[in-house]
């Protein structure tokens, strides 16, 4: 055999090694005060340690969609643990309003995620869709020493349980108080009102001096990344949404040391 058909068949084992490298898929039960609370755990191929992410899922349950987002962190290189924080508890979809005691069953993931074996060392980062928004906030809140950086996708930042003047005119305390980098991204034909609530979060945690970016999605609707009538315009976006994360969990959460 030549040097160039070794080679040659070299290269075609490591491609094959490369092809059946997979995320990995856990699943396990936490237990929470009140609650036993089902989680997904995404290991990415490779050898570890990797940098953790807590992933929060919207009221609308934790879903399909929210699988394959997952499994796109992972792929990315993240150790991610995802919470369903409505099965835990019997809770239905689209609960309007928000029950505290599902923040319990997030912050059990959170130390889930950071005494993981797979895990670098150091705090996690958090994704949180919507409603998921609001339990990122208020666990980097409570939590600062645990919590690197955050990102959300259309993010509440107001207490869904708040009264209409503070839904309409104010950000919920929390983001007075973070310090965690955070990165928002919202379709510009979302609601309004959250729209308004997060233009309101991004310019009080600019003024305080905390790291923050808004990345606003011209022509993009709510729940522009995994629409089943996503637009051309919507697909490019949930595409860059998924890479501007990326980008930002791996600038804040375990960095390469001397960056």
């Amino acid at each position: 055999m030549t040097a160039t058909v070794r080679l040659a068949a070299l290269a075609a084992c490591l491609a094959a090694l490369g092809a059946g490298a997979e995320v990995r898929i856990e699943r396990a039960t936490l237990g929470a005060p009140g609650a036993d609370v089902p989680v997904e755990i995404a290991i990415p191929p490779g050898k570890g340690p990797f940098p953790p992410v807590l992933y929060v899922h919207a009221r609308r349950g934790y879903e399909d969609a929210d699988r394959d987002h997952v499994r796109t962190l992972a792929a990315q290189g993240f150790l991610v643990v995802a919470p369903d924080w409505q099965s835990g508890r019997f809770l239905e979809r689209w609960p309007r309003p928000h029950d505290p005691a599902t923040e319990g069953d997030v912050e059990a993931a959170l130390d889930a995620l950071l005494a993981r074996p797979e895990a670098c060392k150091g705090p996690a980062g958090i994704v949180g869709y919507s409603r998921g928004g609001y339990y990122a906030l208020r666990l980097a809140a409570k939590r600062p020493k645990d919590v690197a950086a955050v990102a959300t996708y259309a993010g509440h930042m107001q207490d869904p349980n708040a009264g209409e003047p503070d839904q309409l005119f104010s950000v919920a305390p929390e983001v007075l108080k973070v310090t965690a980098p955070m990165l928002f991204l919202v379709g510009d034909q979302d609601f309004e009102l959250r729209r308004t609530n997060i233009g309101r979060a991004f310019y009080a945690l600019y003024e305080r001096g905390v790291p923050v970016e808004l990345q606003t999605y011209p022509l993009a609707r709510r729940a522009f990344d995994f629409r089943a009538d996503a637009s051309p315009e919507e697909k490019i976006a949930a595409r860059h949404a998924r890479e501007r994360v990326k980008g930002w969990l791996a600038r804040w959460v375990c960095p390469p040391k001397g960056r």
